[in-house]
């Protein structure tokens, strides 16, 4: 082999170098890909306060809006409902009629926006009011008018007569174009509409699994027949992962949830064959990313090739583009921590690159929660910190310069292949059953989520799973940005929920209370047939019904329900599979099992003391749908030997203090994480007191520490929030709050 001179060689260096030089000299920047939508999940007090909350956040560069209604809306309650007491503009924005959606979106041009709305049980509800305003607003010039050819949505009934009847004028009162008005094709935005997850971690369902998804259905043939460019469905594994799944959990879980809604929607014969294809491509996702950012990346590449494959083999979906896995993600806020909260903010863009980083399975759509939600409401300016995560990333990064930087790795494939196989067996289980609605009713899959959050639990209480500032690295100096907690988070109007209630009464006063009469008559007599509700909905929605009206319509036909708890046949820490984990953690491990064994010996003694197997009562009063909380705490209450009453959400404080009475319960448990503490847990207080029961209520939530002294004040023997992340020890405040109450003396700890 012939060698070059060392003088060769120099002059191609320096040539090179001269030539890198140049390119470094003459180069223009690379071409960035165009970034995901950028939201902000917002809402709260007031349509007005919301409004003025949106425009601010679109001034600041937002590219998008998001919802977050109030559990009243969600639910499908109106504000004077007994139900709604203490939940109205909580957690979201109250939207009880047509005036409420117009005042929400008042300067917001709906032609030029993408709004996503976390709508399930009322979607239908609320999208029809947002399509009334933007009809009012003059969005139906949009372009995108029509769609593909479908046959008539399902023949409806007999119109009752009279029901077009003109409403009176006024500002205040609905003004809706006529029955035939034209749909504004044009709109651009995202309905959740996914039920399914509502019977198993939010907990916002108001009618039973079948004709739940029967409305999702309806939804989902209208959408693609007239608003083309609505998403009208977001499968969400984001609320399986906060309820505890795994990933594969959340993988097949989510999945065989789009399976069953595409099903569905095929078999109602309200779309052509030939035009199925583009049912499927509006199909969309939301789903949730953990700080494991490299998992999440690999689960999300695993997503991407299941849905290609169940689009193309189900249904036969050939156009590449209609099977594309389209999603939108928040990132997890089951992982952020009220202590220690500023690490929640690194958290936070971990978890943001888990979903951003793969260009071949990046989010469409972004929106992060804030560092202090483990605390309490965030503030705007909590708000504006993480939309500003978002802009660094996509405009200062090199991000979005590149292709997938992830193709040709033998790790992240390896990983997503064991994802996708795991997936696909767990996908053929619940489809063995029956499919996901079968699997629901069961209790299977809550039984599951239950479980796998125990085990989850179970691996930071032992100290497996390590979380910076909760079980590691405690010692931290003070943080200026929680010195003030007065100030640290957003407070909620508290007379929200009087002037929405005074709102309400003056919007029946003004309305045609004869037109609303014979739409809900309408939307009664169609709900027993097999037509599509989406029509009868808007007649409702221009009538100027309400919220409560629409759903309590709905009520009377479909019926009520409440889902499994799944608390039952949970494996709990006393469950060796749910601790046998790995060597790594044995002796943390055999810690945590000596600690509660030392707490079950106490549940025995206090119980041999007063007389009987000590009985714990958990309640979950208000719209709170979030049980996760719950039931660990009712698990691990039963790991501890208490005997749980657990009866599910939604119970009013009546309901719960009957519940004591009637169990004859040593102490009654409280959840909430909705801020309605502090009107709900005196109502219990006052309740207990009424029926001469003397036991100790504890209280469990997102509850800031003005509250918490204020509760105690009240007479709540305990106040446990997230930083209170050992069940074990909570158990062990139980024991102790029932002693103290008997008069019994203190236990030691051996």
């Amino acid at each position: 082999m012939t060698y070059p001179s060392r003088g060769a060689v120099h002059n191609a260096v320096t040539v090179h170098r001269a030539r890198r030089t140049l390119r470094w000299m003459t180069d223009q920047p690379r071409e960035k890909d165009r970034p995901w939508v950028m939201r902000t999940y917002a809402g709260h007090s007031s349509a007005q306060e919301s409004n003025a909350l949106y425009r601010r956040n679109l001034a600041k560069g937002q590219t998008g809006l998001s919802v977050a209604f109030d559990l009243p809306t969600q639910t499908g309650y109106d504000p004077d409902h007994p139900l709604a007491h203490g939940e109205v503009g909580k957690v979201g924005v109250p939207v009880a009629h047509l005036g409420d959606m117009r005042r929400l979106f008042e300067g917001i041009p709906l032609a030029e926006m993408n709004t996503s709305m976390t709508i399930n049980a009322t979607a239908m509800w609320l999208l029809a009011l947002y399509q009334v305003v933007a009809e009012e607003q003059g969005s139906t010039s949009l372009p995108g008018r029509g769609g593909f050819e479908a046959p008539p949505l399902r023949s409806s009934a007999p119109q009752p007569p009279g029901s077009s009847a003109p409403q009176p004028p006024g500002s205040s009162a609905p003004q809706p174009p006529g029955s035939s008005a034209p749909q504004p094709p044009g709109l651009a935005g995202t309905t959740q509409n996914d039920i399914v997850k509502e019977y198993l971690s939010r907990g916002t369902y108001a009618f039973p699994p079948e004709h739940s998804l029967r409305l999702t259905a309806d939804l989902i043939a209208y959408t693609v027949r007239h608003l083309p460019k609505w998403n009208p469905i977001n499968i969400c594994s984001y609320h399986l992962q906060e309820a505890g799944a795994t990933p594969v959990q959340e993988l097949a879980f989510a999945l065989c949830t789009a399976i069953a809604v595409l099903d569905t929607v095929r078999d109602s014969g309200q779309v052509a064959e030939d035009d199925f294809p583009a049912v499927v491509g509006r199909m969309s996702f939301f789903v949730n990313a953990g700080v494991r950012f490299v998992e999440e990346t690999c689960k999300m590449r695993a997503f991407v090739r299941l849905w290609d494959a169940i689009t193309r083999e189900r249904y036969g979906v050939q156009d590449e583009k209609l099977r594309r896995f389209r999603y939108g993600v928040q990132v997890n806020s089951l992982g952020l921590t009220e202590a220690q909260p500023e690490n929640n903010v690194q958290r936070i863009v971990l978890e943001m690159l888990g979903v951003t980083l793969s260009k071949n399975a990046r989010a469409r759509a972004v929106q992060l929660p804030a560092w202090n939600e483990a605390l309490g409401l965030p503030r705007p300016w909590d708000q504006q910190w993480s939309l500003r995560m978002q802009q660094v990333l996509a405009v200062e990064s090199d991000l979005l310069e590149y292709d997938d930087i992830f193709e040709g790795s033998t790790v992240v494939e390896a990983r997503v292949a064991e994802l996708v196989t795991g997936a696909e067996e767990e996908m053929d289980r619940i489809q063995a059953m029956g499919g996901v609605i079968a699997a629901v009713e069961s209790g299977y899959l809550k039984q599951a989520l239950v479980s796998a959050h125990s085990v989850r639990r179970a691996r930071i209480e032992s100290g497996q799973d390590k979380v910076v500032g909760v079980n590691c690295y405690e010692s931290t100096e003070p943080s200026p940005l929680t010195a003030d907690m007065d100030t640290a988070i957003q407070t909620a109007d508290p007379e929200a929920e009087q002037a929405a209630r005074l709102s309400l009464t003056r919007w029946r006063q003004q309305r045609d209370q004869g037109r609303v009469d014979r739409a809900l008559a309408r939307l009664a007599q169609e709900a027993k047939s097999e037509a599509n509700l989406m029509e009868a909905t808007l007649e409702a929605a221009r009538a100027g019904a309400s919220t409560g009206e629409w759903a309590g319509t709905l009520r009377e036909v479909f019926g009520e329900y409440r889902a499994p708890t799944g608390v039952s046949g949970a494996a709990g820490v006393s469950t060796a599979s749910a601790l046998r984990q790995g060597q790594d953690g044995a002796g943390s491990t055999h810690a945590a099992g000596a600690q509660l064994a030392v707490v079950r010996r106490q549940v025995e003694q206090t119980g041999r003391e007063l007389g009987g197997r000590l009985r714990l009562l958990v309640g979950k009063p208000g719209l709170d749908g979030h049980s996760n909380g719950a039931e660990q705490v009712a698990v691990r209450a039963r790991d501890a030997g208490f005997e749980v009453v657990y009866q599910g959400i939604r119970s009013t404080p009546e309901q719960i203090v009957a519940a004591a009475v009637a169990e004859d319960v040593h102490c009654v448990g409280v959840s909430i994480l909705s801020g309605s503490h502090m009107e709900l847990v005196p109502a219990v207080l006052d309740g207990l007191a009424a029926e001469g029961l003397d036991v100790p209520v504890i209280v469990g939530g997102i509850i800031p520490a003005v509250d918490a002294t204020r509760l105690r004040d009240l007479g709540v023997a305990a106040v446990f929030t997230p930083k209170d992340f050992g069940l074990t020890d909570i158990m062990a405040g139980i024991v102790a709050a029932i002693r103290t109450a008997n008069g019994l003396p203190k236990l030691s700890d051996g």
